[in-house]
Parts: structure tokens; sequence; C-alpha cells
């Protein structure tokens, strides 16, 4: 799932201030602490490779995030894609790949345990 700012409802309009809530984006409970990151990437960057061996070759973690600058591309189990850029805030679900389109700046908010997993997984495979 994925909203541009200008989706987001406009609660409240003040000189010099606005304030949008996107009420209903996702549910945490069950995951315990959460993770703040921010991930620099270039374009070309594909996370298949990277997750191959995690349960059906997917990041099997959710995320919540918005995207500062740039395009990316998730692709779910069934093969579906949906694509987010910049100003986006968006929700991707357990059972994911990602492509970065153009170089990408991105904020997210993961639950602590499950993409330290994903990303002690991604060290792996890259060491030599």
């Amino acid at each position: 799932m994925h909203v541009s700012k200008n989706e987001v409802e406009i609660r409240l309009e003040l000189p010099g201030a606005v304030i949008r809530q996107r009420r209903g984006f996702g549910d945490v409970s069950g995951y315990g602490r959460i993770s703040g990151e921010h991930f620099t990437l270039s374009a070309g960057v594909d996370t298949a490779p990277l997750f191959e061996g995690l349960e059906g070759d997917l990041c099997q973690c959710p995320h919540w995030g918005y995207v500062l600058r740039g395009r990316l591309t998730t692709t779910d189990a069934a093969g579906n894609e949906e694509t987010v850029e910049e100003n986006d805030l968006f929700y991707w679900p357990p059972g994911h790949n990602v492509r970065v389109d153009c170089d990408a700046s991105i904020i997210m908010f993961s639950p602590e345990h499950e993409h330290s997993h994903v990303i002690d997984h991604m060290i792996a495979r890259t060491s030599g």
C-alpha cells in the first residue's frame, strides 16, 4: 500500500503549519520493538538475490516508511508489483522483494527482531 502526500488527509491547517494524518496505516501489534531505518540505495539494486534462502526467497518483515527521493518497486509472492516514489508513504507487508528504479533515499520503521534477521541474512549473503 502506498499513499502520495496529497492523498493524506489534511487534519489541521494553520498559518505556517499543515498537519496531515493517514489513519489505519497498518498494525504493529504482536511485533514488539520497532527500529527506525534510513536506506540510501542506487538505481539497479535488487534484493531478490539477497533474500534467497529466506522463507519464499522474500523479506518476511513488514515495513512502514516514507520515500525522501527516488523510486522503488516491490514484488510480492504472486508477482504483483507496486511502485513508490518521492513523497509517498508506504506499507510493505511481509513477503516482498524490492527493486530500486531511481537512486533513492527512504525512511522505514520495521519490527526490530524480524528485520534484524533479514539484515543479518543479507550480510551473510554478501560476506565472502
